[in-house]
């Protein structure tokens, strides 16, 4: 989800009074650039709100063997409970996987597709083939598209623009909630944490 989250609750409207602060999603690619970067946003971040920052990353973002939480521990902040991007917009808690338990889809939303668009400019400028960066999608049977404000058929036109011969098989309206849910649940693990 690229961003870490100090906040304040408003309970106006049940929504979140946050100020956010982003890391590229282009440091996707290399975890060291993740890391070196996330260190550097806790860092300055809980400068200005120690004890109220909530991690919006997943588990699986530095790596496979829990990197991510032990970086939310050393820093002594909450992390959010989800697995990567598309399980936190699904919820969080492991919903990726029942999702698609045999990993042949490929969920898309928004900030996914720009990231596949960045890729694929960034790889062509690098002297990659388009039937190469194609070659990258070769292993799933289709895109669901997570839609979360209204942008299903803007996601469908930037897919078809990337042109990889994979189809759009499902769209999930899926809408904010789900995000909102997992940070709520953050933040009141960080309330009880306080306490």
């Amino acid at each position: 989800m690229s961003l870490n989250l100090s906040f304040n609750v408003s309970s106006r409207k049940g929504k979140l009074d946050v100020d956010l602060v982003f890391v590229s999603k282009n440091f996707h690619v290399d975890y060291s650039l993740i890391e070196k970067n996330v260190r550097k946003v806790l860092e300055y971040t809980l400068k200005r709100y120690q004890g109220r920052v909530v991690l919006v990353y997943g588990d699986l973002c530095l790596g496979q063997d829990n990197e991510m939480k032990r970086l939310a521990e050393e820093y002594a902040v909450v992390k959010i409970d989800a697995l990567n991007c598309i399980d936190c917009q699904l919820g969080g808690k492991g919903k990726f996987e029942d999702a698609d338990p045999e990993y042949k889809l490929m969920f898309m939303s928004v900030g996914m597709i720009e990231f596949f668009k960045d890729m694929k400019t960034q790889l062509t400028k690098q002297g990659i083939d388009e039937d190469t960066f194609k070659k990258m999608f070769s292993g799933i049977d289709g895109f669901v598209i997570l839609d979360t404000v209204d942008t299903t058929e803007e996601c469908r036109h930037e897919l078809e623009k990337l042109n990889v011969g994979v189809r759009v098989i499902e769209t999930r309206k899926i809408g904010v909630e789900p995000v909102h849910q997992v940070i709520m649940e953050a933040i009141e693990k960080l309330r009880k944490k306080k306490c």
